[in-house]
């Protein structure tokens, strides 16, 4: 009684691509969740990798965001040196204790040679500027401007001459 009835034609047909038996299912069930496994445990591989990829790149980050900010610090206090050293009042203070004095009114020459207004000498204001050799630095008191020798070693000062000489304290130059 258990006898399967006899398919004709195209259910025959289809009958017969089927392999015989009732155990089709369990076959063809474990293939697939070995498959599923297999993704899911990829894709939680791959998120672990990507997620310490980018905290790597996030420290990265971290230390050269404070890298940046050191280095615009730095460039800033460059500036303000800079700043204060090409400041016209500190140019010519330079200038002064270098020696030079403003110059007189110039002389210009036309492409054709002939000379365009009189030229004057170099009027030295004031005092002759006061030239300071490193070795008169560390001494107790300062000579006068007029007893310094330009490139020479500083001359041991006289009483008269310290008396009637006004000291001059050099001043530090800005940002050292």
């Amino acid at each position: 009684m258990n006898r399967k009835p006899e398919l004709k034609g195209r259910a025959a047909r289809l009958a017969r691509l089927f392999p015989p038996g009732g155990g089709r299912g369990q076959a063809a069930r474990a293939p697939f969740v070995l498959l599923v496994v297999l993704l899911l445990g990829g894709g939680l591989i791959g998120l672990l990798v990507l997620n310490s990829a980018l905290s790597e790149g996030s420290f990265q980050m971290d230390d050269l965001k404070a890298e940046t900010k050191s280095l615009t610090d730095e460039e800033q206090a460059l500036q303000r040196d800079i700043d204060a050293y090409s400041a016209p009042r500190a140019l010519q203070r330079r200038a002064r204790e270098l020696g030079m004095v403003p110059g007189g009114d110039p002389a210009f020459l036309d492409p054709d040679g002939t000379v365009k207004g009189v030229p004057g000498p170099a009027s030295a204001s004031g005092a002759t500027p006061l030239v300071i050799a490193p070795e008169a630095l560390t001494a107790a008191s300062v000579t006068a401007p007029s007893t310094l020798a330009p490139f020479g070693p500083a001359p041991t000062p006289t009483a008269a001459a310290t008396a009637a000489a006004p000291t001059t304290i050099p001043t530090p130059t800005p940002g050292r």
